[in-house]
């Protein structure tokens, strides 16, 4: 990639597929902050993108050093979706051969939703489509007020079939079903209001005061204990509170207290000073 990273806990191999399409840009504490960069196309979805947010996003499950990681987009638009030319390309190629390219953008989605660090989405202007589902595989997502969201494949005769679990995950099957088979544009106060959005705020420079604010409340926290905070989410949700799930969750926190982390977090706190991992 063009992007040099800043620190070298994050590397990402440089290749022809994803050369610039992709920025990273790491900080010493664990902040990373990956970029989608094709401004002239809105940051739209072709392969070529598809494939380097893979890429990225599968090398970044490696680097023990990842704390928190950022997703944005350059040139003031989050994501328009999928790129036009890309699309009619894709209505002259075979099932099978769609079947084949789709998977990439669902490999690329789950590697998004998989990173074990904290992941934040940082939506300026619109996120449409694929750049709304990208918003919804992270586990937050900052919004300017000003920003504007949509799933309109089906206005296109399409379903938002790849992006659908995230979706769905995020915002409920209600609102899910009402926005995939309305295609309608909604503002940001709409998104927060679903769950699609967890926070608004007033510009660009707000969003950019909040990623600040959020990288230092992560980087506060005990970075195994955020990944470990994350699996019960997705192992626990909407599951009926039986023997099996109580048997679960105490051997979990049982875990985190006798682990050097959790030790180490108690004694901190006790003694009144900051924990020795914490890079706030």
């Amino acid at each position: 990639m063009t992007n040099p990273i800043v620190d070298p806990l994050v590397e990402v191999p440089d290749t022809d597929t994803t050369s610039g399409l992709v920025l990273i840009e790491a900080t010493p504490s664990g902040a990373v902050t990956v970029s989608l960069n094709r401004p002239e196309r809105r940051n739209a979805f072709n392969a070529e993108l598809i494939a380097a947010l893979a890429e990225a996003f599968e090398t970044l499950h490696a680097q023990d050093g990842v704390r928190v990681v950022f997703l944005e987009g350059v040139g003031g638009t989050f994501s328009a979706g999928a790129d036009l030319d890309w699309m009619a390309a894709a209505a002259q190629h075979t099932e099978q051969d769609n079947r084949e390219d789709a998977f990439q953008m669902s490999r690329m989605l789950k590697a998004l939703h998989d990173i074990p660090a904290a992941t934040v989405a940082l939506v300026d202007g619109g996120a449409f489509g694929g750049g709304a589902g990208l918003a919804c595989a992270c586990d937050l997502a900052v919004a300017t007020a000003e920003a504007k969201f949509s799933f309109s494949e089906v206005r296109l005769g399409l379903v938002a079939a790849t992006i659908s679990p995230y979706v769905i995950k995020a915002i409920g099957p209600r609102h899910a079903r009402a926005l995939f088979i309305t295609g309608k544009i909604f503002d940001a106060a709409f998104a927060e209001k679903i769950g699609l959005a967890t926070e608004v705020v007033a510009d660009a420079a707000a969003l950019a005061e909040t990623k600040t604010r959020i990288a230092r409340d992560i980087l506060a926290c005990g970075p195994e204990a955020v990944k470990a905070s994350k699996a019960l989410v997705d192992d626990f949700a909407f599951q009926a509170i039986d023997h099996g799930v109580m048997e679960d969750s105490a051997k979990r926190i049982a875990h985190a207290r006798v682990s050097d982390e959790g030790r180490e977090g108690v004694a901190a706190f006790l003694g009144k000073r900051r924990p020795e991992w914490s890079q706030a």
